[in-house]
């Protein structure tokens, strides 16, 4: 007896010593999560987490997503007829040396067509009607007038901004049907491409109303592209929120933009992503919150993308204490009305007893 009392007592020594040694230890690490989630796994198996993150796709214009479209290059189609209000550009070499025609006079050589269909020249060189001409017709016409006061001009006219051309840069919304509408210049199919896609066939729409167009593409804002967030609500029903993706949120970031987890989940996460094509198999990535949020590791704070499903389950506590409150919430009005009823009915009673007893 006495030894084995020495033998316990030499263990629990040993204990203490061993417990002693760690704490004068200095600082070490407690791990939350299993050591498999710390096991390599080969390349084809890895799922994009928080230190792997991969880049997503090309981005592909869906509805509701807004573009920005800048027009780089807007000349209309040949043969232009020069219209009342638009501008031109107009350069002379020959002119008189106190009166030029070009960059270096008092116009920047850009002369608007007035109301009457002219452009005015300056007073040597007066007024000369091109309203209804192509750009040939109106270097002529300005030829013709110049050589009756100067000795062989050179003339150049250029269209610098036509009047009757509406501006086709702006911001646009992608319909239901994939299709963007540039107003008078028809609507064109824009859903399922890529930016790069989507600026050609644009370009080659354009074509119809100008010679050669130039446009650039940007996306405004990132609608079509989103993940949810589903909190079972421990049978009060279940909350979703949809989000739209950036291309770099991980499961930490999805759930803060829920506020964390509520006081009727539990910590039991996963990803539910949708199968590629047309997969049927469900694809879980379960989450250790303890091991991503307490602990700092990152192989389970995966990478979330378009489509995803983060599911937070309930608590169980909280599910089976709200399942026994629907259950008994109605039993309970039930006897709150009949012992309303009673009460009124025994109050009635008592009414005319007493009514009874004054008239006696």
């Amino acid at each position: 007896m006495t030894n084995t009392r020495l033998h316990v007592r030499t263990f629990l020594l040993a204990m203490a010593a061993a417990w002693a040694l760690a704490g004068l230890a200095g600082c070490h690490v407690i791990n939350f999560s299993p050591e498999v989630l710390e096991e390599p796994l080969p390349p084809e198996l890895m799922v994009p987490y928080e230190k792997g993150k991969v880049s997503l796709p090309a981005y592909r214009v869906e509805p509701p997503d807004v573009l920005q479209i800048e027009m780089l290059k807007l000349v209309p189609l040949p043969p232009y007829r020069i219209e009342v209000y638009d501008v031109l550009q107009v350069a002379v070499v020959g002119t008189l040396l106190d009166q030029p025609i070009g960059p270096m006079d008092t116009n920047g050589g850009m002369y608007m067509v007035e109301g009457e269909g002219t452009i005015n020249l300056g007073p040597a060189y007066g007024t000369v009607r091109v309203a209804g001409m192509t750009r040939d017709e109106a270097k002529v016409a300005v030829d013709r007038q110049l050589r009756k006061i100067l000795v062989n001009p050179v003339v150049s006219v250029q269209l610098a901004r036509a009047s009757g051309t509406q501006p086709v840069s702006g911001e646009y919304l992608v319909g239901p049907d994939g299709t963007v509408n540039l107003r008078q210049y028809g609507s064109v199919h824009l859903s399922g491409k890529t930016i790069a896609q989507a600026r050609i066939d644009l370009e080659k729409h354009l074509e119809q109303f100008f010679d050669s167009p130039q446009v650039a593409i940007n996306i405004l804002a990132y609608n079509s592209k989103v993940y949810y967030i589903i909190t079972e609500g421990a049978n009060l029903g279940d909350n979703i929120v949809r989000v739209p993706i950036t291309g770099n949120e991980t499961v930490l970031d999805a759930l803060s933009t829920v506020g964390g987890i509520s006081q009727l989940s539990s910590k039991d996460i996963w990803i539910a992503r949708p199968g590629a094509g047309d997969a049927v198999c469900e694809q879980i990535l379960p989450i250790d919150y303890d091991s991503i949020a307490r602990g700092g590791m990152t192989a389970t704070n995966y990478q979330v993308m378009p489509g995803d499903r983060v599911y937070i389950s309930e608590d169980g506590l909280a599910s089976f204490s709200n399942l026994i409150n629907k259950i008994l919430a109605p039993m309970e009005r039930i006897a709150g009305v009949g012992s309303l009823y009673g009460s009124t009915v025994r109050n009635f009673q008592m009414l005319g007893r007493n009514f009874n007893r004054s008239r006696n």
